[in-house]
């Protein structure tokens, strides 16, 4: 199955996702943007199970976004930035989430996208996933997570630098 094909049944099978939209637009969208298709391909080849969650207002870019059960496997045990990665002296992890997504064009959910997507399904159940943060709580050293327990959404803090083996990120790509 391509990746086209992959989103379009994803697309089909959860509406709740993307109200009000129809596949054909977003079909030709990708079809005119192949870098977009890869970077969606990387999505799905790392476990993010990347789905089209709706479309900019604004902009008119449909928004696609990681929406695995779990924080995708293969995008876990990352320090939050490039700065939080240099700082770290003793065991430092392989890489980071921020510069993981922006070198891809991507960037982590706001703690408002994470949420308005969390009601409309459970994510995280078992694992989190670092958010974007605030430059004022960046500067301190801290970063922002999320993640669902007893069925209520969670926003925490942890050092930038810490990484853990159930923490990963979710990815948005504007197309």
């Amino acid at each position: 199955m391509t990746m086209l094909e992959t989103l379009e049944a994803r697309f089909a099978a959860h509406p709740a996702l993307h109200p009000g939209l129809e596949w054909a637009p977003v079909a030709r969208r990708l079809a005119e943007q192949p870098q977009a298709l890869a970077v969606l391909e990387w999505m799905e080849q790392t476990g993010g199970e990347p789905e089209l969650i709706g479309q900019d207002p604004d902009s008119g870019a449909y928004l696609f976004c990681d929406c695995a059960p779990e924080s995708p496997l293969g995008r876990r045990s990352l320090c939050y930035d490039g700065e939080a990665l240099r700082k770290r002296k003793k065991n430092p992890p392989s890489g980071s989430a921020l510069e993981q997504a922006q070198a891809l064009g991507l960037s982590l959910l706001s703690e408002e996208q994470y949420r308005s997507l969390q009601r409309r399904m459970e994510f995280d159940l078992k694992s989190s996933s670092w958010i974007d943060t605030p430059p004022g709580l960046r500067k301190m050293g801290e970063a922002l997570f999320c993640e669902r327990r007893c069925g209520l959404v969670f926003t925490f803090h942890n050092g930038a630098d810490s990484y853990y083996s159930v923490r990963g990120w979710r990815g948005l790509l504007r197309v």
